[in-house]
């Protein structure tokens, strides 16, 4: 099958006009967001929420512990930093990436 010139100019038309309506509402090229990524802050969000009750419940109950002597102060110490470390994954993990440019 042959194609005339006119034809090809108009297909060349048509795609440059498209090329151009695409480029200029870039939310139709590129999609939505991630639906894993989006199940992974949901995940967060759910984690951090169930946690909190439990770390301040636990910070409590270490502390009338080591205050009544029946644990070390090291065991304290170190649940109070995985507390920390557990809440704020998120900021390290962006400074991280941050600090390594990825």
């Amino acid at each position: 099958m042959q194609f005339s010139n006119t034809d090809v100019t108009k297909r060349w038309w048509i795609e440059l006009c498209l090329a151009i309506a695409f480029s200029a509402v870039p939310t139709l090229v590129f999609g939505q967001a991630s639906p894993l990524l989006t199940g992974a802050e949901s995940l967060q969000t759910n984690i951090i929420a169930w946690l909190t009750p439990i770390a301040i419940i636990a910070v409590m109950v270490l502390g009338v512990m080591a205050m009544a002597n029946q644990i070390s102060w090291g065991w304290c110490i170190a649940a109070i930093l995985g507390i920390a470390l557990a809440f704020g994954a998120p900021q390290i993990l962006a400074w991280v990436r941050d600090m390594f440019a990825v």
